[in-house]
């Protein structure tokens, strides 16, 4: 079975009041993530917020990355951007600086169809020798990528993996049935309150958002599935569903993305892990109000005193 399994975190990049990363919270994020147990680390996904920032920022954000991490945990990085040939330099990047694997989302802004999105994936796959992982996330992206377009690339070699934040769970059960006999191929969700449901079907991990703020939960919830505990599972599951609450606090006065990164990133500060929860512009970070809902969910949840 592929190395590329288990609770792989998305992870939060800190920011300064300047908007510049803030390399130490960024260093405390990944030793945090690593020290609780996960079995790899995903940087500039959509909770790294990687569409704000430019190349010179991404490679730094890599090579940084691969610096802390030493090899102790698998390396993905996400090299995502509108366009194929965009796309094949921000992988070049990657592999240069160590990663393992690369996340490839289909192209967006441009509108493209099933069968170009299948050349972009094959365009890369030939132009960089480094793995692909497939990231399904319409709501970002705005095309779906269809369940014969993820087992046809990975049948074929394409890919060796599908991160699903489709929120369409009966794709993916069907995904994982078309794809079970190729045992090098993984297929993770990125459901932060559905993943005993995703385990029980055969997932292969979880990409949990808020697993930067709770490390320690998805590792217990993935253990416990492994030893075929599901009611273990489902209570710790039940568990980071109350946590999870956290995304809604800010809901309607701010984006759904803000509202969600920003409460992350708010109950980071909240218990230690990075010195500020500023947001990239325009995105607005939570208010006080709001970050003092979160600490009472931080606080009913265990995770804070």
């Amino acid at each position: 079975m592929t190395k590329f399994k288990g609770v792989v975190p998305p992870v939060v990049t800190p920011l300064n009041p300047d908007f510049t990363v803030d390399y130490p919270s960024y260093t405390r994020v990944l030793e945090h993530l690593i020290d609780a147990g996960c079995h790899g680390v995903f940087v500039l996904g959509s909770t790294s917020e990687v569409i704000f920032h430019d190349e010179k920022t991404r490679r730094e954000i890599i090579e940084h990355s691969a610096k802390v991490v030493n090899g102790r945990v698998p390396l993905i990085v996400g090299v995502i951007d509108p366009t194929t040939d965009r796309v094949i330099a921000h992988s070049k990047t990657a592999k240069a600086a160590g990663a393992d694997a690369v996340v490839v989302t289909a192209p967006f802004y441009t509108v493209t169809g099933q069968s170009e999105i299948l050349d972009h994936f094959r365009y890369i796959r030939d132009a960089v020798d480094v793995p692909l992982v497939a990231y399904d996330i319409p709501v970002c992206v705005h095309v779906k990528l269809q369940r014969q377009t993820v087992v046809t690339l990975a049948k074929e070699g394409t890919i060796i993996g599908l991160k699903d934040s489709s929120g369409d769970d009966g794709n993916f059960r069907y995904a994982l049935l078309d794809l079970a006999e190729h045992k090098d191929v993984f297929l993770m969700t990125g459901s932060e309150i559905v993943v005993d449901n995703a385990l029980l079907m055969g997932a292969h991990g979880v990409v949990p958002g808020i697993a930067n703020v709770d490390p320690h939960g998805y590792v217990r919830l993935w253990d416990a599935a492994k030893r075929g505990d599901w009611a273990a599972a489902r209570k710790e599951q039940e568990r980071l569903c109350r946590l999870f609450e956290i995304v809604w606090v800010a809901q309607g006065r701010v984006s759904g993305g803000a509202s969600g990164i920003g409460a992350f990133k708010a109950a980071m500060r909240s218990l230690g892990i990075i010195d500020s929860a500023v947001m990239p512009r325009p995105r607005a970070a939570l208010n006080d109000a709001e970050t003092a809902r979160i600490d009472e969910i931080l606080r009913a949840t265990g995770l804070l005193n």
